[in-house]
């Protein structure tokens, strides 16, 4: 599962989905899923970090990801295993030699928007004061294209519901899709996958079906990804955010139809749509 010989990685997929049975407007039995949903509690060198509600589905990408986007590891090479035990819910992140100011980061932490897991720790606001983006252009045929492939990829959401979907682009193809019950499990999830894989984002995009939050910004600013693209809407900071780091921010994309909150310019215009046709008022 890794191209990192020293790195130790469990493979704890778990089901993405429950069979259950619930009762219809008529009275009647209907047989169906939903989306699984399990506790997994992270510990760092044996230290009790936080508890993440999770699908399952690939914990150690999530748990990579996760450390990578809160700062508490910037080196790959300084984990040595990351072992997932689903009988105790936990994880079991284990380094060559520990963390240094790992007491500093823990003891400074924010809280957004994250539906209950929304927390950063450390500096990291601060660092972003640094970050610039390049400042790649997106031609609008190229996101329709991209819009279209991307609707064939919601396995969970059209079996289930109750999910998020990220995807990491390259073009019109699809590198990495992931969904889970949290939004930004789904991209912790492709940052454990792009760090694990030596992946740069600066010629990518990245699709989410969640608001665009500060939160959701500041992780894709991290993994170097300058286009964020979402079905979905975008906050004040969210777009604050993206004007402070350069992030092409397109939102409310569906269909032929998507606002530009910010770098309109590095937007192509090369398949604009007919004209709507007058509402008929009578």
């Amino acid at each position: 599962m890794t191209s990192h010989p020293s790195l130790f990685l469990s493979a704890a997929t778990r089901e993405t989905t429950v069979s259950v049975t619930a009762l219809d407007e008529y009275g009647q039995a209907r047989d169906g899923y939903i989306s699984a949903e399990h506790p997994l509690t992270i510990y760092l060198d044996k230290r009790e970090i936080l508890t993440l509600m999770t699908m399952g589905s690939q914990p150690e990408l999530l748990v990579l990801g996760w450390l990578r986007n809160q700062n508490l590891i910037s080196d790959i090479g300084h984990i040595k295993a990351i072992q997932v035990d689903w009988e105790t819910e936990s994880v079991a992140v284990t380094t060559h030699q520990g963390i240094a100011g790992l007491d500093e980061k823990l003891s400074r932490k924010t809280v957004t928007t994250g539906c209950g897991q929304g927390t950063v720790f450390g500096n990291l606001l601060e660092k972003l004061d640094q970050l610039r983006l390049p400042a790649v252009t997106l031609r609008q045929s190229l996101l329709y294209a991209t819009l279209q492939t991307l609707s064939a990829h919601n396995e969970i959401y059209r079996r289930a519901g109750a999910v998020h979907g990220c995807a990491l682009c390259a073009g019109t193809q699809i590198l990495s899709f992931v969904e889970d019950v949290g939004r930004h499990n789904a991209v912790d999830t492709i940052a454990g996958y792009m760090w694990l894989n030596g992946i740069d984002g600066a010629d990518k995009l990245f699709y989410t079906t969640g608001r665009l939050t500060s939160e959701m910004v500041i992780k894709v600013a991290q993994m170097g990804i300058p286009i964020l693209l979402s079905r979905s809407g975008v906050t004040q900071m969210g777009l604050e955010m993206a004007r402070k780091v350069g992030v092409l921010l397109i939102a409310r994309a569906k269909g032929q139809h998507f606002q530009v909150y910010h770098g309109a310019e590095r937007l192509l215009l090369d398949a604009i749509p007919a004209p709507r046709p007058p509402k008929d008022l009578s």
